[in-house]
């Protein structure tokens, strides 16, 4: 009778040990389990965003939204896309946000944007050293510009491409555009200042120089396919908000017009 009293303490103590350690175990994974998933696009657009070694999604941009997103009571599935498929997945509601950039003209009556801008991007015109500054849009005339290829600039594309006298050339990605522009297959590079600076490591980079053509506004855009876009939208800005009292984030910025060269088209500032 003592040894089978023993044999039992000795199971149910195990099993409950083991329950415990199960709970330990599935319990935040259960709570996560429960809150809503968010099915978040994101770019290649170090360091901002990008797609680590690890195939997961990283950059300053991508720490900001998992702690709004979690702060706001939802959990974020990161989904790697070219920019020009996140474009298309926004309008037909496959995805439901993209810590993206303001003033789309595409996407114009497609989305919500946060009030809330957590980061500014600068664009600007590349060049070689020894080439003049862009001081005016207007400088463009008569030069080749090199592009990279799904950018629309918050559609200053179309209009240098609708502009008398000035040469478009595509290049595939960043590097390319830089190693082109090197190699004088064009006169300026219109890329944005961020993730050309994190590829600049080669020794001939040196001689790359560039003028600011614009700083636009990186925000939170909701597609309105969703039809809970509206309180998403809400929802972010507050947990913005919330964070930055507490000292987590930095400090809220409103979306603005920002700076921009001369002659930048008025309409497209947004």
């Amino acid at each position: 009778m003592g040894r089978q009293c023993f044999r039992f303490f000795r199971e149910w103590a195990l099993a409950t040990m083991l329950a415990a350690a199960g709970l330990m175990v599935a319990g935040p994974a259960q709570a996560e389990d429960d809150r809503p998933v968010l099915r978040i696009a994101y770019a290649e657009f170090p360091p901002i965003e990008y797609r680590n070694a690890d195939g997961e999604a990283d950059g300053l941009f991508i720490d900001l939204t998992r702690k709004v997103a979690e702060e706001a009571g939802y959990t974020p599935d990161f989904i790697y896309l070219p920019v020009s498929r996140i474009y298309l997945y926004m309008q037909n509601g496959n995805i439901d946000v993209w810590p993206g950039l303001t003033g789309i003209p595409s996407l114009k009556d497609a989305v919500l944007e946060t009030w809330v801008s957590p980061i500014p991007v600068q664009l600007s015109a590349w060049y070689v050293e020894g080439t003049p500054p862009l001081t005016h849009l207007d400088d463009l005339k008569g030069k080749t510009l090199i592009v990279i290829g799904g950018y629309t600039y918050g559609g200053l594309l179309g209009r240098l491409k609708a502009a008398d006298n000035i040469d478009i050339t595509e290049a595939p990605n960043h590097r390319s555009g830089i190693d082109m522009l090197k190699r004088k297959r064009g006169d300026y590079l219109l890329d944005y200042r961020q993730p050309v600076r994190e590829i600049l490591t080669h020794p001939s980079d040196r001689v790359l120089r560039d003028s600011e053509v614009r700083t636009r506004n990186g925000a939170w855009i909701f597609s309105l396919a969703n039809p809970k876009a509206a309180i998403l939208r809400e929802e972010f800005d507050d947990a913005y908000l919330r964070l930055s009292e507490r000292g987590e984030v930095p400090p809220a910025r409103q979306a603005d017009m920002g700076s921009f060269i001369p002659g930048f088209p008025e309409d497209l500032l947004q």
